[in-house]
């Protein structure tokens, strides 16, 4: 996902024109695509495999990356360091790895950690319909197998369910707090 969306985003947002108007359009169909339908196409098409999954998963959630990458390079791209360090003679490969990028990083990173729990109930969900690796346990699988034992045995849904939960809550936190520590603007406040 953040690989797929920071590329698309950057390319977009340094280089604008055609380019940026190209790379919006691929963005916008991806953003009309159901996501978990899209994905349940692809596992379908391409086979059950835990590496099947995870691309699956990455190539429907990059939009949102790639939009927020690209706001930020809008917005850093004719800022004076940038400016001057293409006077120094900086390449654009130089520019948008070296100058741009690290600037853009800190809600990449919170958009990264928000993007592995959006990850996590993916791949519960296409678990818990069948459509996951069935050679690796997981939490969806086990809802999606105990589904028939809730009335009887409620906690071999509960726990996966409730662990679900936690691990998503807890990535959520991470982010935040993530983004506390190296957003300067946050800091100040404090």
């Amino acid at each position: 996902t953040i690989v797929i969306g920071v590329t698309m985003g950057s390319l977009a947002g340094f280089f604008g024109g055609p380019i940026d108007t190209a790379l919006v359009k691929v963005t916008e169909f991806f953003q009309i695509l159901p996501p978990l339908l899209f994905a349940m196409v692809l596992v379908t098409l391409f086979g059950q495999s835990l590496v099947v999954v995870t691309l699956a998963i990455g190539v429907v959630s990059w939009p949102s990356a790639a939009r927020l990458t690209r706001a930020e390079f809008l917005r850093l791209r004719n800022l004076d360091f940038v400016k001057a360090s293409r006077a120094a003679g900086g390449g654009n490969g130089h520019l948008i790895l070296r100058v741009v990028l690290p600037n853009a990083l800190p809600p990449i990173i919170v958009s990264a950690t928000l993007a592995i729990g959006v990850a996590i109930l993916f791949e519960g969900g296409l678990s818990f319909l069948g459509l996951g690796d069935p050679i690796t346990m997981s939490w969806g699988l086990m809802l999606g197998q105990n589904r028939n034992y809730v009335l009887d045995a409620w906690w071999t849904v509960t726990f996966p369910g409730a662990a679900i939960f936690i691990a998503v809550l807890a990535i959520s936190l991470i982010g935040d707090g993530i983004n506390d520590a190296i957003n300067p603007r946050l800091r100040k406040r404090g």
